[in-house]
């Protein structure tokens, strides 16, 4: 039996922004009791819709009650705000609980040197359409999480999608490469489809919606379907049809393949150089 969302409480949740609301609304609709959530964000007044529930909402570490335990910290905030935050948060967390970090960059010996190495630290990487519940998040956990806290830790995160783990740190760079950064790849590639199909001399509108939900649907159909994308490639590839002109330019040896390896490694480089 999977482990309930309310083994993970009480929550603390540092920063509450596009992320941090999507985690929040997941947890809630999981199961979550408001009352087992407490929220730090400066920008407390737009979490009204929150407050209204029960979650306790402040603007600082400060005007936290006294008496907070939480049993999970997740750290939520920029990674240049990193520094400041994390460290208003060593005095208030217990031996207990598990720190959970999704800001990029930060590695887990960082958090490891502001609190300590007997500190539980998982390190997350989650990627924007966590805010429509259609996520994935790659974690990576120090040898102070217990199973059980590993266990929180993915249900807490699966609230906003599909969860995998690393034993292996250093690869979060490349997943921060692949799918941290792979929207932002398949917002450009529906804009670059609607620029063709308007080359191509099709009304803006209409080449910006057949991008759109051409992307979409055959995101849907690679995710439903049993074959591999290769095959599904290949079973729209007509011979000598108008698609397969199309992929001997795609495919060709400086095409699509090779720009995107070199793109992911420029990514993964730069993630590596952020970590320090």
């Amino acid at each position: 039996m999977a482990m309930p969302i309310k083994a993970a409480a009480p929550v603390l949740l540092v920063g509450c922004g596009k992320m941090g609301s999507a985690l929040l609304q997941g947890w809630l609709k999981d199961g979550l009791e408001p009352n087992d959530v407490f929220i730090v964000e400066p920008f407390s007044d737009s979490l009204s819709e929150f407050k209204k529930l029960g979650v306790t909402v402040v603007a600082g570490a400060s005007d936290l009650p006294s008496n907070i335990s939480p049993s999970t910290l997740i750290l939520a905030v920029k990674p240049q705000m990193m520094d400041e935050a994390a460290a208003e948060y060593k005095s208030i967390i217990e031996p207990r609980c598990m720190v959970v970090s999704i800001a990029a960059g930060k590695t887990i010996s960082y958090f490891e040197s502001i609190f300590s190495d007997d500190t539980a630290i998982v390190r997350v990487m989650p990627n924007t359409p966590a805010a429509i519940g259609r996520g994935i998040s790659v974690l990576c956990a120090n040898q102070a999480v217990s199973g059980d806290q590993r266990a929180a830790a993915e249900i807490l995160m699966s609230a906003v999608g599909l969860t995998d783990w690393i034993e292996d740190e250093d690869l979060i760079n490349p997943v921060t490469a692949l799918s941290g950064g792979g929207p932002a790849y398949v917002f450009l590639l529906i804009e670059t489809l609607t620029e063709a199909g308007v080359k191509a001399g099709l009304p803006e509108a209409l080449s910006k919606r057949l991008a759109l939900h051409t992307v979409a649907g055959a995101g849907a159909l690679a995710e439903s379907a049993d074959e591999e994308p290769a095959q599904l490639r290949i079973n729209v590839t007509s011979p000598g049809g108008t698609t397969l002109e199309a992929l001997n330019v795609l495919m060709a040896d400086d095409g699509l393949q090779p720009l995107m390896i070199k793109a992911i490694q420029a990514a993964t480089d730069r993630s590596k150089e952020l970590a320090g």
